[in-house]
């Protein structure tokens, strides 16, 4: 069976104080979706707002004074966002696993549909490794490390890699409208008083539209 799962690239977080986290060593990389608790989503979060955490140097606010604020500065101004980690996919079967690259984003996702389209290869996926995916007629091969002779490699059908580009689509939507409604009169998770504000508010996925592949990942917050 192969998987597909949207994953953001996690570090242990050193001395963070700011709300909880859960740890990742020595890194990791966290799937994203609908099904997260406070506390990842809470980590999810903190490497998002780490991986943006750069000083305004054109129209932005200048950084708030308050360590939570300055924290999120560049989560809550940048456009667009940087969203290290990728796209993972897993051949339960053998459990070869192609994982994203360092330097490549989830923000880029929407390149993986370039395949279904006919190109015959991605953009760029990250290195060390250096994933790659390749178009063969009908079949996608996924190479682990391009850089390998003897790499593993994945190779599925492109209507298997339609659908799992979807099922992609559906957890980021999910992960986007966090935290998960439950069944009829089921409170919904809340996250630690300490992580200001609420993932209600906190729109930090993928603008989802169907027709749209250009794949930024920006945050629209509600105005006052």
């Amino acid at each position: 069976m192969i998987e597909m799962q949207p994953v953001l690239e996690v570090f242990p977080p050193e001395e963070f104080t700011l709300w909880p986290v859960a740890w990742s060593e020595p890194s990791g990389y966290l799937p994203l979706g609908g099904t997260l608790g406070p506390i990842e989503v809470g980590t999810a979060v903190m490497r998002l707002a780490e991986a943006n955490d750069v000083d305004p140097e054109d129209a932005r606010p200048p950084r708030p004074d308050d360590a939570p604020g300055a924290f999120l500065h560049g989560l809550l101004t940048m456009e667009p966002l940087f969203a290290p980690g990728g796209l993972r996919v897993i051949d339960t079967a053998t459990g070869t696993a192609v994982v994203p690259g360092c330097c490549s984003g989830i923000e880029e996702w929407r390149e993986w549909f370039m395949l279904v389209d006919g190109h015959t290869w991605t953009p760029y996926l990250g290195h060390d490794p250096d994933p790659l995916a390749e178009r063969h007629g009908d079949i996608v091969r996924l190479i682990v490390d391009a850089e390998r002779d003897d790499s593993p490699v994945i190779e599925l059908p492109v209507a298997d890699l339609r659908r799992l580009l979807a099922d992609t689509e559906r957890d980021l939507i999910a992960f986007h409208a966090w935290p998960p409604r439950g069944p009829s009169g089921t409170s919904p998770p809340t996250l630690p008083r300490s992580l200001p504000p609420s993932p209600a508010h906190w729109t930090y996925c993928p603008r989802l539209k169907p027709a749209d592949r250009t794949g930024d990942f920006g945050m629209d917050l509600p105005r006052p």
